[in-house]
């Protein structure tokens, strides 16, 4: 049977630095297997949408066309739980959809954050004297707050100083309140991660907020772990149908 179509859905942006580094991330994601095919979509602001691709899809000709829909999110917030599900519901009939995990919390996600930090200028020698800043967009979302916090108290075991959730709306505190409260703790320097996967108006948010810190990382964007943890995604939502064809 042909492999489901991955489709990557993407909020989308005005900043054109967003959709450039989705496409990154995507294009990483097509070297690394490249008999699967990979679709974008786009929630708002950029094109193609995703009901566009869906229709594009179902237009092919086959009678059902199996696609996994990977929501390009790291944590489970509203448009995990409300947007994605509503245009899903309105595709196609002769498309079979599944919706995949959001992609955080992950190992991945904390080896890409490490990632970032090294390429802007720490080592790992710097752990133990260096406190984060993990910095997110926010989200009025309880569970989401809970599991950036969740991710900060895990990565602190990594032999971190200390590491301490921010966020650029929704939620304090901010960027700029977590660094201050890190100097005050002691921490030798600052650092601040952007939680974030692509440039916009809340990253942007998140750099003015650092600036009292002594390292700023890159977002996400495409890390070759980011890459692998969608393909982790894509491949743990055909495990069952796969199982079911196998007659488990």
């Amino acid at each position: 049977m042909p492999q489901p179509v991955l489709l990557v859905i993407a909020h989308g942006s005005r900043d054109p630095r967003h959709a450039a580094t989705v496409h990154a991330l995507v294009s990483r994601v097509r070297a690394r297997r490249p008999g699967l095919r990979v679709e974008t979509g786009f929630l708002d602001f950029n094109v193609p949408s995703v009901s566009g691709v869906l229709e594009s899809l179902a237009a092919e000709g086959e009678d059902v066309r199996d696609v996994v829909a990977l929501p390009l999110l790291l944590t489970r917030a509203f448009h995990a739980k409300a947007d994605i599900p509503a245009v899903l519901r309105e595709a196609p009939a002769r498309l079979r959809i599944r919706q995949a995990e959001v992609l955080g919390p992950s190992p991945l996600l904390t080896a890409a954050l490490e990632r970032r930090l090294y390429e802007a200028g720490l080592s790992p020698a710097d752990k133990s004297s260096t406190g984060v800043v993990l910095a997110s967009a926010g989200s009025t979302d309880p569970e989401a707050i809970a599991v950036i916090a969740g991710v900060a108290r895990e990565w602190r075991r990594a032999g971190w100083c200390a590491v301490r959730p921010a966020f650029a709306s929704a939620a304090l505190p901010r960027t700029e309140e977590a660094v201050r409260e890190l100097r005050a703790l002691g921490c030798a320097r600052v650092a601040v991660a952007p939680y974030v996967l692509a440039p916009g108006f809340l990253p942007d948010r998140i750099a003015r907020g650092a600036a009292d810190a002594d390292v700023l990382a890159s977002v996400l964007g495409p890390a070759p772990e980011v890459s692998r943890l969608l393909l982790a995604r894509y491949d743990e939502t055909c495990r069952p149908a796969r199982l079911a064809s196998l007659g488990a």
